[in-house]
């Protein structure tokens, strides 16, 4: 089955025929490793899907240093909601960290599609409702546990991604260098 139907089941209920209607309003792309869909100062013109690969979201803070604030696997969401929503360009850039297939949709068809199917609308409310709880979340972390207490907390809760992700993007995403991060590592071997 199409992941992102998969995806929209949990949500909503999804026939063949409208599937295919869905569908006709996203485009398909492949992107390459490290490849940028989107680089600062650009306007943020899409919402992206992965279907197969994964995507990550950073920007460049003030000491030049490559800052990862979110990540988007198989079947998760990801762009500059500030940026995509208000239609102005963006301080951030979103980058293929593996060759990936994504789906991605323009504002103009996604708010066509949510007026062809009021069911995607409710869709895209659970959608951001998550996005939105798992920043909550991420923000508890960062200010409530230690920063090795938050990499013990990304390992127990997502083991595979941690395996799967190159560690000086662990170490951005958490805020710290990867030497610190290759310390934590050798002690939990030791």
């Amino acid at each position: 089955m199409h992941p992102f139907r998969k995806h929209l089941e949990k949500f909503i209920k999804v026939d063949d025929k409208l599937f295919d209607e869905i569908i006709s309003y996203f485009k398909i792309e492949v992107v390459k490793k490290k490849e940028n869909l989107l680089e600062e100062g650009q306007l943020c013109r899409h919402h992206y899907f992965v279907l197969e690969g994964l995507l990550r979201k950073f920007y460049i803070n003030e000491k030049g240093t490559e800052q990862t604030t979110e990540f988007a696997i198989e079947t998760w969401w990801i762009t500059d909601n500030i940026a995509y929503e208000h239609k102005l360009p963006t301080e951030f850039y979103i980058q293929a960290v593996e060759k990936s297939r994504i789906l991605y949709i323009s504002q103009d068809n996604q708010e066509k599609l949510m007026k062809a199917f009021p069911e995607m609308e409710r869709y895209f409310r659970f959608v951001y409702q998550r996005a939105y709880a798992a920043a909550q979340m991420r923000i508890k972390y960062l200010f409530s546990l230690s920063k090795e207490e938050f990499y013990f907390e990304l390992l127990r809760k997502h083991p595979e991604f941690v395996q799967r992700v190159p560690q000086y993007l662990i170490a951005s995403f958490l805020g710290f260098t990867p030497e610190y991060l290759s310390e934590i590592r050798r002690r939990i071997v030791s």
